[in-house]
């Protein structure tokens, strides 16, 4: 009886590791984060390919509703090109120390699909400065060869994270509409780059 239990145990559990997605973000790959403040007189961005996640489902359609989304950052990584101002920024403004990861955590739902691409919404927590908020934002992921190509773009408002909106000149702020822009890069978990 006990090898009879044993033996159903690790078909199941082999089952479900067959009828199952699990993609990582490919360390390697064509990822980048942007966010972008625009002002009257004053555009201002930073940038990080620093980025971590995964997609994860189970059953043996691919990206059906519910499945997990997660992507994480490190604002100490972002680059705007001026250096004291990257440091002020990783300081005072986003107190990297105090935050070291910003993340969105949620599952995709209403997925459309077009060919190999699909469009989808994730709803989930969006974490920064330590703050947590629900949000919806839309993505577009679409399958490539081996990998998956993700794309978002969303906004936030730094006020709601708690965060004051720095000077980037003697009168002029960082808008308190912050642009995010997303793109990365995700391989199989078990699958081997070429």
């Amino acid at each position: 009886m006990q090898r009879f239990f044993i033996t159903t145990t690790l078909i199941f559990l082999f089952h479900c590791n067959l009828f199952a997605g699990d993609w990582q973000v490919d360390k390697d790959g064509d990822n980048q984060v942007l966010f972008k403040s625009t002002t009257t007189l004053l555009d201002f961005e930073g940038t990080t390919k620093n980025i971590d996640g995964y997609l994860y489902w189970e059953g043996e359609n691919m990206l059906p509703a519910g499945t997990e989304f997660y992507l994480e950052v490190q604002p100490a990584t972002f680059e705007t090109g001026i250096g004291k101002r990257d440091s002020d920024m990783r300081s005072d403004v986003l107190e990297t120390y105090d935050y070291p990861i910003s993340s969105f955590k949620g599952t995709l739902n209403k997925s459309d699909r077009d060919g190999n691409t699909y469009n989808v919404i994730a709803s989930g927590m969006f974490d920064l400065h330590g703050v947590e908020k629900k949000m919806e934002i839309p993505v577009t992921i679409t399958q490539d060869g081996k990998k998956l190509k993700v794309k978002t773009e969303f906004s936030i408002l730094l006020k709601d994270y708690n965060i004051e909106a720095p000077s980037l000149m003697a009168f002029v702020k960082v808008a308190q509409e912050i642009t995010l822009e997303v793109k990365f890069e995700l391989l199989e978990t078990g699958n081997s780059k070429e």
